[in-house]
């Protein structure tokens, strides 16, 4: 039996994260940590000695990067690869661009905790956990996992938000618990299923 691998992975450290800044849909670059982190999740998908059909990233240059530096790593730059924003991190509307604790200064540590760990209540112009699923998750069933069961083995580099969202339908987690999840930077989840669209096995390819 042939089994079809779906592998999620986080981009590096982006130079706001290093800043402790609510970054969403703005578009910092990796720090060195970052470009670093991308490399050693290509070495660690490497090891997994799978031949990917297909790349999905965001429209987003840090996502974008790190799917770029996993394929060099992994000598596979010749994929296809597909951009588009359906993938984008959670947009945090008037919270991007502000350090946290600039934030909870601002609107008191209570409120951006709601913000940031609830699933429906978003930022001002902004979108929650909720907002972003209602994006990623009909692109994901519509694009992406139809591709799997077919037999294409597939690569999405993207956002801590975008792919709490997939993890939660993926793993079938509630919406209390999904708030909960936190997904390292470069730090690949590998997903195998078999044609029938079972998942066989879920492994993180990081240490803890």
């Amino acid at each position: 039996m042939k089994k079809r691998n779906l592998i999620l992975v986080r981009h590096g450290q982006s130079e706001w994260n290093a800043k402790n800044l609510f970054t969403g849909w703005k578009d910092p670059g990796l720090t060195e940590t970052g470009l670093e982190e991308a490399k050693n999740a290509g070495l660690l998908i490497g090891s997994q000695d799978i031949s990917f059909d297909i790349m999905y990233t965001s429209a987003l240059s840090r996502a974008q990067r790190t799917g770029q530096i996993i394929l060099e790593t992994i000598n596979q730059r010749n994929i296809v690869i597909i951009k588009d924003e359906a993938l984008n991190e959670r947009n945090y509307g008037s919270l991007a661009g502000l350090n946290k604790d600039d934030a909870r200064k601002k609107w008191g540590e209570e409120q951006v905790h709601i913000w940031r760990r609830s699933f429906d209540i978003p930022p001002p112009d902004g979108e929650s956990l909720k907002n972003t699923a209602e994006r990623v998750l009909p692109y994901f069933k519509k694009e992406i996992m139809p591709k799997v069961i077919k037999g294409s083995n597939i690569l999405i580099a993207a956002h801590g938000n975008s792919l709490r969202a997939l993890i939660m339908e993926l793993d079938n987690i509630s919406s209390e618990d999904i708030v909960k999840l936190e997904i390292p930077t470069g730090a690949p989840i590998q997903y195998e299923f078999d044609e029938h669209n079972n998942i066989l096995n879920k492994s993180n390819l990081y240490e803890e």
